[in-house]
């Protein structure tokens, strides 16, 4: 199942609608949500009654685009729609625990100006079970590709099954960019290559060039993966803090990232 959250905003319809083909591709289930205050959703005081009514009214017709836009983008998926009675962080990382992907855009309609990325997506990012995508609208790519963003450490892994699997989905090629930060040397680990041999066997259909770059992280990968269609990226890399919820590489392609970011969760 892939979860999508929407509000009201134009990016969160653009989250739909890459919702609504990235399940046709994954032929599962795409569910629909809209979070609002339990108050509202339960209907609110005598005081409140009339605010709670017109906010579920609201949710009402949020959803309803939504979906009408899911259908238009993928008339033959299975779409269902919900209320997540609570703040949108907690209650899409809590709808999502089971999910294989949750879909949030880029902003919403609570973000302020002058901010790159929103509370939410970068909430779920940093908390949600699951692999999760931010949707930021960009030009079609002329020539389809994904790139994945490894550094060598245990979690590349994860990143290239996952850039495998979204290339093999669309047809489309896949570069594999190995970062190497100016001044740091290849870190030490007992990991295979990133792109080891043994992934690519079992996507044998997936033209995959690799790369090997040196500089700042984030500013590679930014002009890799621009005009194409997915970024992809680990939560995690060789050099993260304990306790950090985002490495400080996925963190800033949050702000900065040209397309749409998947940010693959680390294992355990």
């Amino acid at each position: 199942m892939i979860v999508v959250g929407v509000d009201s905003s134009r990016a969160a319809l653009e989250a739909a609608a890459w919702a609504a083909r990235e399940a046709g591709l994954r032929d599962v289930p795409l569910l629909v949500a809209h979070a609002m205050p339990r108050w509202a959703y339960e209907g609110g005081t005598d005081r409140y009654a009339e605010v709670a009514a017109w906010m579920r009214d609201g949710g009402r017709a949020v959803l309803a685009a939504a979906e009408e836009r899911v259908r238009l983008e993928r008339p033959g998926i299975s779409v269902t729609t919900t209320f997540l009675p609570d703040d949108p962080r907690t209650a899409l990382i809590d709808a999502a625990k089971d999910a294989d992907l949750l879909v949030v855009g880029s902003h919403g309609i609570g973000g302020f100006r002058g901010m790159l990325v929103g509370s939410v997506a970068y909430g779920v990012a940093g908390h949600a079970a699951c692999d999760v995508v931010v949707v930021r609208e960009a030009p079609p790519s002329s020539c389809p590709e994904i790139v994945a963003g490894v550094d060598g450490s245990p979690a590349s892994g994860r990143v290239l099954e996952f850039a495998l699997t979204e290339a093999r989905l669309r047809g489309a090629r896949l570069r594999v960019v190995t970062v190497i930060p100016e001044g740091f040397p290849p870190a030490e680990t007992d990991e295979p290559h990133p792109a080891d041999a043994t992934l690519a066997e079992r996507h044998p259909d997936v033209p995959v060039i690799e790369e090997i770059a040196h500089g700042h992280p984030v500013e590679v990968l930014r002009q890799a993966a621009d005009g194409a269609d997915l970024l992809v990226v680990g939560s995690h890399g060789h050099r993260a803090f304990a306790g950090m919820l985002l490495g400080s590489v996925s963190h800033e392609l949050l702000h900065h990232a040209p397309c749409p970011l998947a940010v693959v969760r680390n294992a355990g």
